[in-house]
């Protein structure tokens, strides 16, 4: 393991991404990509008296299905790196606080998956651990009730606005596998334009991405024609847009290769999510479910995957402060 450049590490030893697992809401059931998801939900509650329960439940399940699916045991997971977007990251504590792993509780807002990633893929090349679990969840309706409105007052939502993701994405790394294989990360620095709207997280978090993006392009040399797919996490229609103009402006041309998650997660017009996917879910069981196939089957070889983040909470909203943005930039390669 070795530092590049001013931010991204490369490894010695690319950990293996072993296996992964997606369930998610009914709303994200009736999108483009309900066939990849291993669990679609009927309803946001899934038998819970709470949707801050049933999130737990979602991301406890989904844990339980991606070890499954690895055949591994829980006795062979080292460690756990988890978070999600509720207050002190209730979800993932209670949701998995009876899994007898070693926990790491994680909060990069919705560039909390790739952040775990990050870490969990460090742990591994430097020889701390041999398999990790890498897991976060979303929900609307409990994001919906913390962050803007409760759902019962029928706020109307502007343009702007994105629906959060009901569901969990996970990823087991592996110091053994074939692979697809984590090559390097760029982390991201907190990029704050001083945008104020939390109706708009797309324009808020665009700058950071922005940032992580050349950084991961200047410190490895390599261009956006490298990777067969550029994704970024939730930075919706709009984001994606102002992203996509801002690296044009800066040299980097990524319209061939480029989409982001929250565009490909709902029907715009059908589902009326108006910019489109947000929240801790989205990337995580885009990539969970979609894009790990794609790996696997190589229809897709490399892949640079960023997840944004806006680092506020309801405190800081309530109190007129701007909105910080955070990316985060895993190479996975075959």
């Amino acid at each position: 393991m070795y530092k590049i450049g001013k931010q991204t590490i490369c490894f010695d030893n690319p950990p293996t991404i072993l296996q992964t697992a997606s369930i998610v809401g009914p709303k994200e059931a009736d999108g483009p990509l309900a066939g990849y998801f291993d669990k679609c939900l009927e309803d946001e509650f899934w038998g819970e008296k709470s949707w801050e329960k049933a999130e737990s439940k979602i991301i406890k399940e989904t844990v339980n299905m991606a070890i499954a699916k690895s055949t591994l045991a829980n006795t062979d997971i080292d460690y756990c790196f988890a978070g999600d977007l509720l207050n002190q990251c209730i979800s993932s504590d209670f949701g998995l606080r009876d899994a007898n792993i070693p926990f790491f509780g994680v909060f990069g807002a919705c560039s909390t998956f790739v952040e775990s990633m990050c870490l969990g893929s460090v742990f591994i090349d430097g020889g701390a651990a041999s398999n990790v679990v890498c897991a976060t969840s979303s929900h609307f309706c409990s994001a919906e009730k913390q962050f803007r409105f409760p759902l019962e007052l029928g706020t109307q939502r502007p343009p702007t606005a994105q629906w959060t993701v009901t569901g969990a994405g996970v990823a087991i790394l592996s110091a053994t596998g074939d692979g697809p294989h984590i090559t390097n990360i760029t982390p991201g620095k907190i990029v704050d334009m001083g945008i104020k709207d939390a109706n708009n997280m797309g324009a808020a978090m665009a700058p950071a991405a922005l940032d992580t993006l050349i950084t991961h392009f200047q410190d490895t040399g390599r261009k956006p024609s490298y990777y067969d797919a550029i994704i970024t996490g939730d930075l919706g229609y709009i984001g994606k847009e102002i992203l996509a103009e801002m690296a044009q402006s800066k040299g980097y041309n990524i319209n061939a290769n480029y989409n982001d998650c929250g565009v490909l997660m709902f029907d715009k017009e059908k589902q009326d999510t108006h910019s489109g996917g947000s929240g801790c879910a989205c990337i995580a069981t885009v990539f969970s479910g979609y894009f790990f196939k794609q790996l696997k089957e190589k229809k897709i070889k490399r892949l640079l995957l960023m997840a944004t983040g806006a680092l506020m909470n309801s405190t800081s909203m309530q109190q007129g402060e701007s909105i910080p943005g955070i990316a985060h930039a895993i190479s996975i390669e075959i």
